[in-house]
């Protein structure tokens, strides 16, 4: 028995030493490779704690997560119609074989993901190929990434990996085909609103020529139906005129001497040259008309 202290905590401490390098975690998220000189003797995917012999075997850990390969810039792709378009994408995947995984890409998560990205590419190339604009863009579209899935897939389980999805984000033209398209838009715009105002300038003038016809049909109604009314008072004027007038002569021709002599002096500057045995001035010579001799 070590009756030392110094040995026994140096023991102590070896122990734990021998145990600290004897344990290792692995994280839910993880999957953990146990190598021995080189080869692979045992591959844990639950999480918790495990022993491995120390200094002879050692452990790699590789991510277990869906990871996302979304790429830099948008790829130019050909249609059946000849047209480029630019194809924005990601890809959804994930290790599920962590030792094929190790033996095809030695645990490499870029080059797993160039091996995604040149697969998804030649598929998308394919399918984009045998497809219109309008296809890709909104008639099939769903239909070109359940294939491209599907394709990837097949190809990536080889290699220990898992598609969960490719998903096509965005479909654009070029910029010197957009601004072709865009001037086509613009010049058929502009032609629609050309139509358009001319076929509104020529309502409108129908619209006015209309409505002076019926301004000039009102007007001559109006004054048609004044006149007739105008006539029409005249008429009954002049007959309650003559009415008046057959009842009592002289009362009516004094009245209307009255009315002229009102008239005529109406202002004080007014001037009227008359011969003074004018009839005009018969009633103001004798009251009753009857003219006087004399002068």
């Amino acid at each position: 028995m070590m009756k030392n202290p110094v040995n026994l905590l140096v023991v102590l401490v070896a122990l734990l030493l021998l145990l600290f390098f004897s344990m290792y975690t692995v994280d839910q998220r993880q999957a953990a490779i146990v190598f021995q000189l080189g080869e692979v003797v045992q591959i844990n995917k639950k999480p918790g704690f495990y022993l491995k012999f120390p200094f002879i075997q050692n452990v790699r850990y590789f991510d277990t997560r869906i990871l996302t390969l979304d790429a830099a810039d948008p790829e130019r792709f050909i249609t059946s119609e000849k047209k480029n378009v630019l194809v924005d994408y990601f890809i959804k995947w994930r290790v599920f074989d962590v030792e094929k995984y190790y033996v095809s890409f030695n645990g490499d998560e870029r080059r797993a993901e160039n091996r995604l990205f040149q697969t998804v590419n030649d598929g998308m190339r394919a399918e984009f190929g045998r497809r219109t604009v309008h296809d890709v863009v909104s008639g099939e579209r769903d239909d070109v990434m359940d294939l491209l899935r599907t394709k990837a897939d097949q190809d990536a389980r080889r290699f220990g990996v898992q598609v969960m999805d490719v998903r096509i984000k965005r479909v654009d033209l070029p910029t010197e085909v957009s601004e072709s398209v865009y001037r086509r838009m613009e010049a058929e715009r502009k032609r629609v609103a050309n139509e358009l105002r001319s076929t509104g300038s020529a309502e409108a003038e129908k619209i006015r020529a209309d409505a002076d016809r019926q301004r000039e049909i009102i007007i001559a109604e109006a004054y048609r139906d004044a006149q007739r009314s105008k006539g029409e008072g005249d008429a009954k004027a002049a007959a309650i005129y003559a009415a008046a007038y057959g009842k009592n002569p002289e009362f009516y021709a004094f009245y209307r001497s009255m009315d002229a002599y009102r008239q005529s002096f109406n202002g004080k500057n007014d001037i009227l040259v008359l011969q003074p045995n004018s009839e005009f001035f018969r009633y103001m010579k004798s009251p009753g008309g009857q003219a006087r001799g004399g002068k």
